[in-house]
């Protein structure tokens, strides 16, 4: 299943009455269920299926696995929040060794890129939301990062 299907039925269940989700397709299971007051969709990916998923500290990015789309509680930060639009692994630049994209004090203009974030193979362009200066790097490069995790603050 590709990440923007995916992405959709996760935002469908989150503006929804509806609480849990579970497909099924040729390539793998998942399963979206919402609890509580915040909405935590979870994903799970059936044994042997060929889907690379970011797993919490201390798994492997390829391991299939059950993964949290809200990152643990952060502190509120000030200015705007540049977040993840979707699970992958996070790298700033764009090529292995290559400079950063954005380094603290970078000034960037909305649109322009600031990271790479890898998702099944493919490395996707994250732009900035906003214009202004980078005032904060939230992920460490190679990490892996969940869909609506901060990536970078932007003043």
């Amino acid at each position: 299943m590709d990440l923007r299907k995916l992405k959709t039925l996760i935002d469908l269940v989150s503006e929804s009455n509806i609480t849990e989700l579970e497909i099924t397709e040729a390539e793998g299971k998942v399963r979206i269920v919402k609890g509580g007051p915040v909405a935590s969709p979870l994903m799970m990916a059936a044994p042997g299926a060929h889907t690379a998923s970011a797993g919490t500290a201390g798994e492997s990015p390829k391991t299939a696995a059950v993964v949290s789309a809200s990152a643990a509680a952060a502190p509120v930060e000030t200015g705007h929040v540049v977040t993840s639009p979707m699970v992958g692994t996070f790298y700033r630049s764009s090529s292995p060794g290559g400079n950063p994209l954005v380094e603290v004090g970078s000034t960037v203009k909305e649109g322009e890129p600031v990271c790479i974030i890898e998702a099944m193979k493919i490395m996707n362009e994250i732009e900035a939301t906003f214009s202004g200066t980078v005032t904060k790097v939230l992920c460490e490069n190679g990490q892996p990062v969940e869909f609506g995790q901060p990536l970078f603050v932007i003043e």
